[in-house]
Protein backbone atom coordinates (compact mmCIF):
# COMPACT_ATOMS: atom_id res chain seq x y z
CA UNK A 1 0.00 0.00 0.00
CA UNK A 2 1.20 3.40 -0.29
CA UNK A 3 1.44 5.64 1.96
CA UNK A 4 -1.54 8.04 0.22
CA UNK A 5 -3.96 5.03 0.42
CA UNK A 6 -2.98 4.40 4.13
CA UNK A 7 -4.00 7.70 4.37
CA UNK A 8 -7.27 7.62 2.97
CA UNK A 9 -8.07 4.41 4.72
CA UNK A 10 -6.87 5.91 8.37
CA UNK A 11 -9.57 9.67 7.38
CA UNK A 12 -12.16 6.43 6.27
CA UNK A 13 -11.90 5.10 9.65
CA UNK A 14 -11.70 7.84 11.72
CA UNK A 15 -14.84 8.92 10.17
CA UNK A 16 -16.47 5.97 10.97
CA UNK A 17 -15.64 6.06 14.10
CA UNK A 18 -16.99 9.27 14.20
CA UNK A 19 -20.00 8.62 12.67
CA UNK A 20 -20.34 5.26 15.23
CA UNK A 21 -20.30 7.54 18.16
CA UNK A 22 -22.55 10.29 16.74
CA UNK A 23 -25.16 7.42 16.56
CA UNK A 24 -24.59 6.41 19.75
CA UNK A 25 -25.17 9.71 21.22
CA UNK A 26 -28.10 10.54 18.93
CA UNK A 27 -29.74 7.07 19.77
CA UNK A 28 -29.12 7.33 23.42
CA UNK A 29 -31.48 10.66 23.35
CA UNK A 30 -33.79 8.67 20.87
CA UNK A 31 -33.12 10.65 17.82
CA UNK A 32 -34.51 9.18 14.67
CA UNK A 33 -31.15 8.13 12.26
CA UNK A 34 -30.97 7.41 8.83
CA UNK A 35 -28.86 6.38 6.65
CA UNK A 36 -27.51 8.71 3.79
CA UNK A 37 -27.89 12.23 3.19
CA UNK A 38 -30.98 14.11 3.98
CA UNK A 39 -34.00 14.22 1.09
CA UNK A 40 -35.15 16.96 -0.34
CA UNK A 41 -39.02 17.20 -0.32
CA UNK A 42 -41.06 19.90 -2.16
CA UNK A 43 -42.53 22.85 0.45
CA UNK A 44 -45.64 24.99 0.50
CA UNK A 45 -45.91 26.91 -2.52
CA UNK A 46 -46.42 30.26 -1.79
CA UNK A 47 -45.87 30.34 2.07
CA UNK A 48 -47.49 33.05 3.71
CA UNK A 49 -45.69 33.53 7.09
CA UNK A 50 -48.49 36.37 8.07
CA UNK A 51 -51.09 33.61 7.66
CA UNK A 52 -48.88 31.16 9.55
CA UNK A 53 -48.92 33.04 12.85
CA UNK A 54 -50.82 31.94 15.91
CA UNK A 55 -50.83 28.53 18.13
CA UNK A 56 -50.87 25.50 16.83
CA UNK A 57 -51.41 22.48 18.53
CA UNK A 58 -48.88 19.48 18.24
CA UNK A 59 -50.64 15.93 17.04
CA UNK A 60 -47.43 13.59 16.40
CA UNK A 61 -43.90 14.06 15.72
CA UNK A 62 -41.16 11.85 15.85
CA UNK A 63 -39.06 11.36 19.15
CA UNK A 64 -36.09 13.65 19.87
CA UNK A 65 -34.46 14.73 23.49
CA UNK A 66 -35.59 18.21 23.49
CA UNK A 67 -39.60 17.98 23.81
CA UNK A 68 -40.70 15.95 27.07
CA UNK A 69 -43.62 16.83 28.15
CA UNK A 70 -47.52 16.62 26.66
CA UNK A 71 -49.88 19.16 25.69
CA UNK A 72 -47.22 20.88 23.36
CA UNK A 73 -48.01 24.13 21.33
CA UNK A 74 -45.79 26.45 19.34
CA UNK A 75 -47.29 30.32 19.00
CA UNK A 76 -45.49 32.38 16.12
CA UNK A 77 -45.48 35.93 16.53
CA UNK A 78 -44.09 38.72 14.29
CA UNK A 79 -41.21 40.26 15.53
CA UNK A 80 -39.90 42.70 13.05
CA UNK A 81 -39.75 41.92 9.07
CA UNK A 82 -38.84 38.91 7.96
CA UNK A 83 -38.31 37.68 11.45
CA UNK A 84 -41.03 35.41 13.34
CA UNK A 85 -40.88 34.77 16.88
CA UNK A 86 -41.55 31.04 17.89
CA UNK A 87 -42.68 30.32 21.74
CA UNK A 88 -42.90 26.51 22.33
CA UNK A 89 -44.97 25.28 25.98
CA UNK A 90 -45.02 22.07 27.08
CA UNK A 91 -46.58 20.42 30.43
CA UNK A 92 -44.09 18.42 31.99
CA UNK A 93 -44.73 15.46 34.23
CA UNK A 94 -44.55 17.35 37.51
CA UNK A 95 -47.29 19.64 36.18
CA UNK A 96 -44.32 22.09 35.66
CA UNK A 97 -45.05 24.49 32.32
CA UNK A 98 -41.85 24.42 30.43
CA UNK A 99 -41.24 27.25 27.59
CA UNK A 100 -38.38 27.96 25.34
CA UNK A 101 -38.52 30.86 22.75
CA UNK A 102 -36.49 31.42 19.92
CA UNK A 103 -36.78 32.93 16.39
CA UNK A 104 -36.81 32.05 12.67
CA UNK A 105 -36.37 33.43 9.42
CA UNK A 106 -36.12 32.20 5.66
CA UNK A 107 -32.16 32.43 4.39
CA UNK A 108 -33.55 33.20 1.01
CA UNK A 109 -36.56 35.51 0.39
CA UNK A 110 -37.39 33.30 -2.72
CA UNK A 111 -37.81 30.42 -0.81
CA UNK A 112 -39.81 31.53 2.45
CA UNK A 113 -41.33 28.43 3.35
CA UNK A 114 -37.65 27.38 4.32
CA UNK A 115 -36.78 28.70 7.97
CA UNK A 116 -34.38 28.33 10.26
CA UNK A 117 -34.86 28.44 13.60
CA UNK A 118 -32.30 29.60 16.50
CA UNK A 119 -33.58 29.11 20.50
CA UNK A 120 -29.84 30.15 21.47
CA UNK A 121 -27.54 32.15 20.48
CA UNK A 122 -24.29 30.82 19.76
CA UNK A 123 -26.23 27.43 18.69
CA UNK A 124 -26.05 26.96 14.89
CA UNK A 125 -30.09 27.40 13.64
CA UNK A 126 -32.04 24.50 12.70
CA UNK A 127 -33.99 23.63 8.88
CA UNK A 128 -37.63 24.29 9.87
CA UNK A 129 -39.28 23.72 6.73
CA UNK A 130 -43.24 23.99 5.93
CA UNK A 131 -44.19 21.07 3.76
CA UNK A 132 -47.68 21.55 3.65
CA UNK A 133 -50.55 23.87 5.41
CA UNK A 134 -53.72 25.23 5.02
CA UNK A 135 -52.91 28.12 7.94
CA UNK A 136 -56.27 26.99 9.36
CA UNK A 137 -56.02 23.47 9.82
CA UNK A 138 -53.02 21.52 9.52
CA UNK A 139 -49.09 22.06 9.21
CA UNK A 140 -46.77 19.44 8.55
CA UNK A 141 -43.21 20.36 8.85
CA UNK A 142 -39.82 19.03 8.24
CA UNK A 143 -36.42 19.55 9.80
CA UNK A 144 -33.22 17.30 8.81
CA UNK A 145 -29.69 17.63 9.60
CA UNK A 146 -27.25 16.00 7.25
CA UNK A 147 -24.03 14.33 9.37
CA UNK A 148 -21.66 12.70 6.76
CA UNK A 149 -22.86 9.17 5.92
CA UNK A 150 -25.67 9.84 8.33
CA UNK A 151 -28.63 12.28 8.93
CA UNK A 152 -30.95 12.92 11.73
CA UNK A 153 -34.76 13.88 11.45
CA UNK A 154 -37.46 15.53 12.86
CA UNK A 155 -41.21 16.10 11.66
CA UNK A 156 -44.37 17.72 13.33
CA UNK A 157 -48.06 17.65 12.51
CA UNK A 158 -49.71 20.16 13.80
CA UNK A 159 -53.32 21.55 13.79
CA UNK A 160 -55.04 24.40 15.02
CA UNK A 161 -57.71 22.49 17.09
CA UNK A 162 -55.83 20.28 19.93
CA UNK A 163 -57.35 17.16 17.50
CA UNK A 164 -57.30 16.29 13.91
CA UNK A 165 -59.35 14.61 11.23
CA UNK A 166 -57.81 10.93 11.05
CA UNK A 167 -58.44 11.16 7.25
CA UNK A 168 -56.19 14.65 7.27
CA UNK A 169 -53.58 12.98 9.78
CA UNK A 170 -52.93 9.88 7.13
CA UNK A 171 -52.62 12.15 4.46
CA UNK A 172 -50.02 14.11 6.27
CA UNK A 173 -47.94 10.60 7.09
CA UNK A 174 -48.27 9.70 3.67
CA UNK A 175 -46.39 12.71 2.80
CA UNK A 176 -43.47 11.93 5.14
CA UNK A 177 -43.92 8.56 3.99
CA UNK A 178 -43.19 9.78 0.82
CA UNK A 179 -39.61 11.02 1.54
CA UNK A 180 -38.49 8.15 3.16
CA UNK A 181 -39.93 9.33 7.08
CA UNK A 182 -40.10 6.91 9.35
CA UNK A 183 -43.82 7.22 9.90
CA UNK A 184 -44.29 4.38 12.58
CA UNK A 185 -41.49 6.40 14.65
CA UNK A 186 -44.57 9.27 15.20
CA UNK A 187 -45.08 9.99 18.46
CA UNK A 188 -48.59 11.23 19.68
CA UNK A 189 -49.28 13.97 22.03
CA UNK A 190 -51.62 14.31 24.81
CA UNK A 191 -54.03 17.35 24.18
CA UNK A 192 -56.95 15.68 26.73
CA UNK A 193 -58.54 19.57 27.01
CA UNK A 194 -58.79 18.40 31.33
CA UNK A 195 -55.05 16.68 31.51
CA UNK A 196 -53.94 19.94 29.97
CA UNK A 197 -56.17 22.56 31.43
CA UNK A 198 -53.12 24.12 33.09
CA UNK A 199 -51.80 25.35 29.90
CA UNK A 200 -54.78 27.41 28.95
CA UNK A 201 -54.98 28.95 32.68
Amino acid sequence: KTGEQEGCEEKMNAIQVISLALLSVLAANAQVIMPGRCPKPAVQENFDAARYLGTWYDIQRLPHSFQKGECSTATYSLKSPGVVGVLNRELLADGTINSISGSAMAKDPSQPAKLSVSFFEYAPPAPYWVLSTDYNNYSLVYSCTDLGVLHVEFAWIMSRQPTMPEETLEELKGTLSSIGVRVDKLLSSNQDSVYCSAMHQ
